[in-house]
C-alpha cells in the first residue's frame, strides 16, 4: 500500500514538470516510458505502474492550467481557458484565473471518486454495448454542432449588403477552413505518414504543438503587449464552482466515454447544454472537464467489462498491463484521489513561482523560451520531419488565432479522419488524395 501511495506522488510530481512546461505533454514522457520499458525489457508491478499513470494524469489534468492561462499554451483539452484566461491575465488575476479553473478540477476529483466510481462499473459497460452502433452518425452531429456554432461577430445594426455578408463569414469561414485543413492534415498523417517508423509512436505529437501551442507562443514573442502585475488573490465562488463543476462533469464524462472526443470539445458541447456564460463558472467547468477526461479516461481502460482505450493513456498502458481483476479498478482509483489532491497543493506555489519568473525574465522572453523549448522537443523525438510537420501545422494555428474563429477547429486533425473511419468512407477518400 505504501508503494503504491508513493507512487500516486510520483506520478503527480513527473506530471507537475510536464505540466509547467509549454509544449511538453504529459502523453509524450508516457510514450518515452513505454519505450524504455520495452526496449529493457522491464516489467514494472501493477502496485507500481497502475498508481503512477493514473497520478501523472491527474496531476497533468490539475497543473496544465498554469501554462494555459499564464502563457497561453494549451493542450487541445484546455483551449477554452485561454480566452477567459487571458481576460484575467490582463486584468491582473491570472492567479485567480487558475485557482478558480483548479477548484473545478478539485470538484471534478470528487465527482469521479464519489459518483463515477462507484457507479461506473454497473452502468458504463451496458452504455456501450448500447451506444457503440451509433458511434459514427453522433460524431458527424457533433462535427457539424461545432462547426454550425461559429457564429459570426457582426453586430444586427448597419448597413447591409455584400461587405457586411463577407464580414459576417469571416469567423466561421476561417472555422470551416481550419477544419479542413487540419483534417487533410490528419489523414496524411494517418495514412501515410512522412515520420520514421521508429517516431511512429508519436505521430501526431508535432502536429498538436504546432497546432496549439506554437500560434500563441509565437504572437507572445512578437507582439508589444505588456502584462500588468499579477495580483496574489484568490476568492471562493461557490455557486460558479458548483455550476461549472455540473456542466465539467457532462462534458468531461462523454469527452472520456465516447471515442475520439477530447476535453476541450466535451466541455465546448456542455457549456452550450448548460448555458454558461459566468467567465468564474467557465473556468471552472474546463477544470472539472479536463480532470474527468484525462483521469476518467485512464480509469474507464481498468473498468470490468469495459476496458476501453480511447483516451492516449489507456491506449499505451494496453502494451504494458492487461486489466484482470477489480483490484486494479480500485487501485487506479485511489490513486487518482492521492495524486489529484497532491496536485491541487501543487497549483498555488507553482503558480506563485511562474508568476515570479514572468516578472523577473519578462512575458516575452518566456514567451521565446518557451517556443525554443517546444521546437527543440519535437525535434528530439520525431527528427526534421517533425519540424516539417510542426511548421505546417503551425500555419494552420495561427488561421483561428489571427482571424477570431475557435481554436477548437484545430481538432479537424482528429475529428474529420476518425468520422470517416467509422463511416466506411476513409480508405476511399485517402485514395482519392493519393495516400492508398
Amino acid at each position: 500500500m505504501i508503494t503504491a501511495c508513493l507512487s500516486a506522488i510520483a506520478g503527480a510530481l513527473i506530471s507537475a514538470f510536464a505540466a509547467c512546461i509549454p509544449g511538453l505533454h504529459v502523453y509524450n514522457i508516457m510514450a518515452l516510458i513505454v519505450i524504455i520499458l520495452h526496449t529493457t525489457h522491464t516489467t514494472l508491478p501493477p502496485e507500481i505502474l497502475i498508481p503512477c499513470a493514473s497520478g501523472m494524469m491527474a496531476g497533468f489534468a490539475m497543473l496544465n492550467t498554469i501554462p494555459s492561462i499564464l502563457l497561453s499554451a494549451p493542450d487541445e483539452s484546455a483551449i477554452f481557458t485561454v480566452l477567459p484566461g487571458q481576460k484575467y491575465l490582463m486584468q491582473g488575476h491570472g492567479y485567480e484565473g487558475i485557482m478558480i479553473t483548479a477548484a473545478g478540477g478539485l470538484a471534478g476529483l470528487f465527482v469521479l471518486i464519489f459518483i463515477v466510481g462507484p457507479l461506473a462499473p454497473v452502468i458504463l459497460p451496458a452504455a456501450q454495448y448500447v451506444l457503440r452502433p451509433h458511434t459514427h452518425w453522433i460524431l458527424w452531429c457533433v462535427i457539424c454542432f461545432m462547426l454550425m456554432s461559429e457564429w459570426h461577430q457582426e453586430g444586427r445594426l448597419g448597413q447591409g449588403g455584400w461587405s457586411k455578408f463577407l464580414r459576417s463569414w469571416k469567423a466561421p469561414g476561417m472555422g470551416i477552413l481550419t477544419f479542413a485543413l487540419s483534417g487533410v492534415l490528419g489523414f496524411i498523417l494517418l495514412y501515410k505518414s512522412p515520420l520514421d517508423e521508429k517516431n511512429a509512436f508519436q505521430n501526431l505529437m508535432p502536429a498538436f504543438i504546432g497546432l496549439f501551442t506554437l500560434p500563441w507562443l509565437i504572437i507572445n514573442t512578437v507582439s508589444r503587449a505588456k502584462i500588468p502585475p499579477q495580483e496574489i488573490t484568490a476568492g471562493i465562488y461557490k455557486s460558479a464552482v458548483f455550476k461549472g463543476a455540473v456542466a465539467g462533469s457532462i462534458g468531461g464524462g462523454f469527452a472520456a466515454f465516447f471515442p475520439v472526443i477530447t476535453g476541450g470539445i466535451g466541455g465546448f458541447l456542455a457549456g452550450h447544454a448548460t448555458a454558461i456564460r459566468d467567465n468564474r463558472a467557465f473556468l471552472a467547468s474546463q477544470g472539472t472537464s479536463k480532470l474527468i477526461y484525462y483521469a476518467g479516461g485512464l480509469l474507464f481502460f481498468f473498468v470490468p467489462g469495459l476496458q476501453t482505450t480511447h483516451g492516449g493513456a489507456a491506449w499505451m498502458m494496453r502494451g504494458l498491463y492487461t486489466p484482470s481483476t477489480n483490484y486494479d479498478y480500485h487501485l487506479a482509483l485511489a490513486a487518482i484521489a492521492i495524486s489529484g489532491c497532491t496536485a491541487f497543493l501543487l497549483v498555488s506555489p507553482l503558480a506563485r513561482l511562474t508568476i515570479t519568473i514572468i516578472k523577473k525574465c519578462g512575458f516575452r522572453t518566456i514567451s521565446a523560451a518557451a517556443l525554443a523549448l517546444a521546437t527543440v522537443i519535437v525535434y528530439i523525438i520525431t527528427g526534421y520531419m517533425g519540424l516539417i510537420i510542426m511548421l505546417t501545422s503551425t500555419g494552420i494555428g495561427l488561421i483561428p488565432v489571427l482571424f477570431g474563429s475557435r481554436r477548437l477547429h484545430c481538432l479537424g486533425i482528429i475529428l474529420l479522419p476518425m468520422a470517416c473511419n467509422m463511416s466506411g468512407l476513409g480508405p476511399s477518400i485517402a485514395k482519392l488524395m493519393g495516400l492508398l
